[in-house]
């Protein structure tokens, strides 16, 4: 096992990995930013490295700050969370290059899978099902005559990237010639990278993902699935496990599927399958995420397994656990620092913060009174996790949860969520990720 882990990331998923370290009895250190100097984590962790400045570009997505940091404290592992830079290839192999294991998936996974037009061939060669789509788009006569192959509506997709940056739904060739020249600057933009490419668009899909583990001595595992379909603006609000009213049979299939595809490849940590569900029960690969997802949780309650202590233990060598059984169900809500009612990020000091002891509730938050949620990062304050035996009890507990967080000093997004854990479309499993344009 390791000597000692670098934790090269913020909030909530900071303070987990320092957990599961604990657990594995692995002394930590963590970076920080001066706007993250009074996390509460930083007492947690073994060693608190600051990070000069505030914004991102400057602290946590600065691999030349980080590297020093890991040069400094003598970490023989960076545990990268997931943002951040925790799917740069380049920054994975400038860890490895200095002698450091890089908690994750080998670059070359990082950099394939990181393409969306590379990731969908490399699956559909393993037998993996896939959205019909194209490849990079040269020009508008490519676009159109790709878009006459495929029919309307189409998605217009950026190849790197993520968050919805540069996605369309097109509907015609009007409006993909009016989409392609934008899309193309959005994702040059963000990415660095302006290839774009088109994909079926599938109506109020389901999103279900595979959770994968993979070792380094070529066996993989498939950790069964979640529902992320509840989504506001491109972000998962809910995630759910098991799938609800979804019949077990095509599940573990996809399930069995994605285990193979990851084995036949030589994958070798943790990742997660991202796939669209028609109304018609196909389902189709649109991504892979090659990191610990923020909603790894959900997949914690429902098999018991620690899925961050797996992902350490793996990168250090180790071999796959025996898979357990699904037991019972959970519901995550994410609570967000935003006006509940018109969905911007809000900002301000928390002067209070509480979470609970509760039956079957479980809190995940990197944050504590007295810190100041600033615009600099992603504004998730916490992660509430309800577990029980039926899916009702999971949901209950997740709303009790909800109610019973204590947050002031900032707006929350809670008054929605506790909206949706009540809602009788929900209630009863209808969702799909329009849930939210049709109410």
């Amino acid at each position: 096992m390791f000597g000692k882990v670098l934790i090269v990331n913020r909030g909530a998923i900071a303070r987990r990995i320092i957990r599961a370290c604990d657990a594995l009895g692995i002394p930590s250190a963590v970076v920080y930013s001066e706007a993250d100097a009074d996390a509460p984590y930083l007492a947690e962790a073994g060693e608190a490295l600051p990070l000069a400045g505030n914004r991102a570009a400057d602290t946590y997505l600065n691999a030349a700050a980080l590297l020093d940091c890991l040069d400094r404290c003598g970490a023989d592992a960076v545990h990268p969370g997931y943002g951040f830079l925790a799917e740069n290839a380049d920054f994975a192999e400038a860890v490895i290059a200095r002698g450091a294991t890089f908690i994750g998936p080998s670059p070359q996974w990082l950099r394939s899978m990181g393409d969306k037009i590379e990731a969908r061939r490399l699956m559909a060669g393993h037998g993996f099902p896939v959205l019909p789509g194209s490849g990079a788009l040269a020009d508008a006569e490519a676009a159109r005559r790709e878009a006459e192959r495929l029919g309307f509506p189409l998605m217009l997709k950026p190849a790197a990237g993520g968050g919805g940056i540069g996605m369309q739904i097109v509907r015609d060739a009007a409006e993909l010639a009016r989409a392609l020249p934008r899309s193309r600057r959005l994702a040059g933009a963000a990415f660095g990278d302006d290839r774009v490419f088109l994909e079926a668009c599938v109506e109020r899909p389901r999103h279900i993902e595979i959770q994968l583990l993979a070792d380094r001595r070529g066996r993989a595992m498939h950790l069964y699935e979640r529902d992320c379909s509840l989504q506001m603006r491109h972000r998962k609000l809910v995630e759910e496990a098991p799938a609800p009213g979804l019949a077990r049979g095509p599940l573990e299939d996809l399930g069995a599927r994605a285990e193979r595809a990851a084995m036949e490849l030589g994958y070798d940590n943790v990742g997660t399958l991202e796939t669209l569900r028609g109304g018609d029960g196909g389902f189709g690969f649109i991504e892979m995420n090659t990191r610990i997802q923020v909603e790894h949780g959900v997949t914690e309650a429902v098999t018991g397994l620690d899925l961050v202590a797996t992902q350490i233990a793996l990168a250090a060598g180790a071999g796959l656990p025996e898979r357990p059984a699904l037991s019972g169900c959970a519901v995550e809500v994410r609570v967000y620092a935003e006006d509940p009612a018109t969905g911007y990020a809000a900002t301000g000091t928390l002067a209070h913060l509480r979470t609970p002891a509760l039956h079957g509730v479980r809190y995940e938050t990197g944050y504590g009174a007295g810190q100041a949620v600033t615009p600099y990062y992603d504004p998730l304050l916490a992660k509430v996790i309800g577990h029980g035996e039926t899916r009702a009890k999971a949901v209950g507990r997740a709303l009790v949860g909800v109610r019973a967080l204590e947050i002031r000093g900032v707006a929350t997004n809670a008054p929605v969520l506790e909206r949706v854990l009540q809602d009788e479309r929900f209630l009863a499993g209808d969702v799909h990720t329009g849930y939210f344009g049709a109410r």
